[in-house]
C-alpha cells in the first residue's frame, strides 16, 4: 500500500480541517456528550452517536488506542438552556409519579438498547453525572473566587473572566443567544450561566446535595467539564456532540475548562480542554415529529415497529456527510434498506462475520492483490477526508463487486471495510419488512409462500394468484421477480 493519507478532521473551534495529532502518542481520547435520560432518544439524537462511533472506529482503523467516554446526564439539565426553571428529570418524574432514579434507569436502558441496535460500539466508560457530584463541587470551588459570583438562585460563571468566550459559536454579541437563556435578576452579563443551582426556598428536589453555595444541584455545563477532565485529563483529543451544543453548551464547557486549567485564550485550541471540537449536523424531518413534545416522536423503536431494521437507519446516516443536514423520510429509509440488502446479499457469500477493531495496517498486510490495493487506498483516503462515508460506502460496494481477484483477500478487505463503517451481518430474514401490526406471523407466511411455490411449479397459476391475493388482504406483499430474492414483505 502507498503512503497512507493523514487523518484530517474538521475542528469547529478553528473552522478548518486539521491533521489529527494526538495529545498522547499512539492514543486517542474522545468525549461525547451523552443523553439526558428523561425520555427516549429520537433518531436525530442517535445520529450523534452513529457519528461518534464512526469517528472512534476510524481512529482504531488508524492504529490509535481509543479511549471513548460518553456521559449519562441524570441531573442538572433544565427544560431548555435557561438558568432557572424545571429540571427535565424532576419534571418527568413528577409526570410519571415515579422516583427520579427509576426514570433515569428506565431511559438509560432504553438508550443503551438503541446503541446496541445501531451496532454502536460500547465506549471505554459511561460516566453518570450523579456519580461525580463531589468532583463537581470541588471543581466549582477551585474556580469560584476568580470566575464566579453568587446570587440568591445559585453560583454563576462570569463569561467576561475568560478570553475569547463564545468563539466556538462565533456569536456576534450576547444578544444572539439571549432568546434561549432565561433572564435571571442580578446576572452581570446575559451569557453568564449557573454552575450550581440552589434549591428554591420551600422546595425539595429528589436530587440535591449540600455545597458551599447552599443545597442544590450542579449545572448541566459543569457536569461535562468535570467528567471529561476526570476520566481523560486536560487537554484530551476530541470532544463531540450535536451542532445544537455548539452555540451555548460547549462554549460554556470551554469557559469552565479555561478557568480550571488557568489557561489562556483560544488561539491555542488545547486551552479549550480538547484539541478538536467536532459536531454532527441535524437530522431534518418535515412533519415535526422529531420533537419529543409532539407525543409519538420518531424514535428508533418506531422504525423497528414499522418493519425497518435499525441498520437501515445507520446506512441512511452513512450515506450523508456528518456535517451535512440529513433529511429523514420513509422513502429515504426504504431506499437505504434496499441498499443495505443488496450489499449484504453480495457480502454474505464472502464472509461469515464482521470483525471488530479492523485496522489499516493489518488489512494492508493481507490485501496485496493489484486490483484490491487501489480500493483499500481509496477507502482509506475517504475516511481520512473528514470521515467521508458517502465515498467510503461506494468503495465498499466496488470491492464486493470486484471479479477475478484472490477470494481470501477480497473477503478480508470487505470484512475490514464493513467493520470500520459499523455494518454488521444480520440474518437474512431479519431484514424483511415486518411491521409490528402485521396480521400474520412469519411461520404462516412461509407456509403460504411454500404452497404458492408448489402451485407455480405445477403451473396452477389460478391457485398461485389466489394465495397471493389472500396474503395481500393480510398485509403481505408478494414480490415476484425481486432481484434480491426476498420474496415477500409486510407492508
Amino acid at each position: 500500500m502507498q503512503d497512507t493519507a493523514p487523518l484530517k478532521l474538521f475542528n469547529s473551534l478553528t473552522r478548518q480541517l486539521e491533521t489529527f495529532e494526538p495529545v498522547h502518542p499512539g492514543e486517542a481520547r474522545v468525549y461525547s456528550c451523552g443523553p439526558t435520560v428523561y425520555n427516549y432518544p429520537h433518531i436525530g439524537n442517535m445520529r450523534a452517536y452513529v457519528f461518534a462511533d464512526l469517528l472512534g472506529r476510524t481512529l482504531t482503523w488508524n492504529g490509535y488506542k481509543l479511549t471513548h467516554v460518553i456521559n449519562i446526564t441524570d441531573v442538572g439539565h433544565l427544560t431548555d438552556d435557561a438558568d432557572a426553571g424545571e429540571d427535565k428529570m424532576e419534571k418527568m418524574a413528577a409526570q410519571k409519579a415515579q422516583s427520579i432514579w427509576d426514570i433515569a434507569q428506565h431511559y438509560t436502558e432504553a438508550y443503551w438498547a438503541d446503541i446496541r441496535a445501531l451496532n454502536i460500539r460500547q465506549p471505554a466508560e459511561w460516566t453518570v453525572a450523579t456519580d461525580y457530584v463531589p468532583q463537581m463541587i470541588e471543581f466549582a470551588r477551585s474556580i469560584a473566587d476568580k470566575h464566579c459570583y453568587e446570587l440568591d438562585s445559585g453560583l454563576y460563571f462570569d463569561v467576561a473572566s475568560v478570553a475569547d468566550y463564545g468563539r466556538l459559536a462565533r456569536a456576534a454579541s450576547d444578544d444572539e443567544g439571549e432568546g434561549r437563556i432565561e433572564k435571571v435578576e442580578g446576572k452581570r452579563h446575559a451569557a453568564d450561566f449557573a454552575i450550581w443551582r440552589k434549591t428554591p426556598p420551600g422546595e425539595t428536589r429528589q436530587m440535591e446535595w449540600d455545597s458551599p453555595w447552599g443545597r442544590g444541584a450542579p449545572g448541566w455545563h459543569l457536569e461535562c467539564s468535570v467528567m471529561s477532565g476526570a476520566v481523560l485529563g486536560f487537554p484530551f483529543d476530541i470532544h463531540t456532540g450535536g451542532i445544537d451544543h455548539r452555540e451555548i453548551h460547549h462554549p460554556n464547557e470551554i469557559a469552565q475548562n479555561q478557568a480550571f486549567c488557568c489557561s489562556g485564550g483560544l488561539d491555542v485550541p488545547a486551552n479549550s480542554g480538547a484539541r478538536l471540537w467536532m459536531h454532527n449536523n441535524f437530522l431534518v424531518e418535515r412533519s415535526g415529529k422529531m420533537s419529543k413534545s409532539s407525543g409519538e416522536f420518531l424514535r428508533l423503536q418506531l422504525l423497528i415497529d414499522k418493519g425497518y431494521h435499525p441498520l437501515a437507519y445507520r446506512m441512511m446516516c452513512l450515506q450523508a456527510h456528518y456535517r451535512s443536514e440529513l433529511e429523514f423520510s420513509w422513502e429515504g429509509l426504504g431506499a437505504a434498506l434496499t441498499r443495505l440488502k443488496r450489499l449484504l446479499a453480495a457480502a454474505r457469500p464472502l464472509i461469515d462475520d464482521v470483525p471488530e477493531g479492523a485496522t489499516r495496517a493489518a488489512t494492508a498486510a493481507v490485501v496485496t492483490h493489484p486490483k484490491l490495493t487501489p480500493l483499500l487506498e481509496k477507502f482509506d483516503a475517504a475516511l481520512a477526508d473528514d470521515l467521508n462515508t458517502a465515498v467510503a460506502l461506494t468503495v465498499l460496494e466496488e470491492a464486493v463487486a470486484m471479479k477475478k481477484v484472490d477470494a481470501a483477500q477480497k473477503a478480508a478487505l470487505v470484512a475490514a471495510m464493513m467493520s470500520v463503517l459499523g455494518i454488521a451481518l444480520p440474518a437474512r430474514e431479519d431484514l424483511r419488512i415486518r411491521p409490528k401490526a402485521a396480521q400474520m406471523d412469519e411461520a404462516a407466511i412461509e407456509q403460504a409462500m411454500e404452497r404458492r411455490k408448489l402451485a407455480r411449479a405445477d403451473k396452477d397459476f389460478a391457485l398461485s394468484d389466489a394465495i397471493r391475493d389472500e396474503l395481500a388482504t393480510k398485509g403481505v406483499d408478494v414480490m415476484d421477480g425481486d432481484p434480491l430474492g426476498w420474496e415477500w414483505k409486510l407492508g
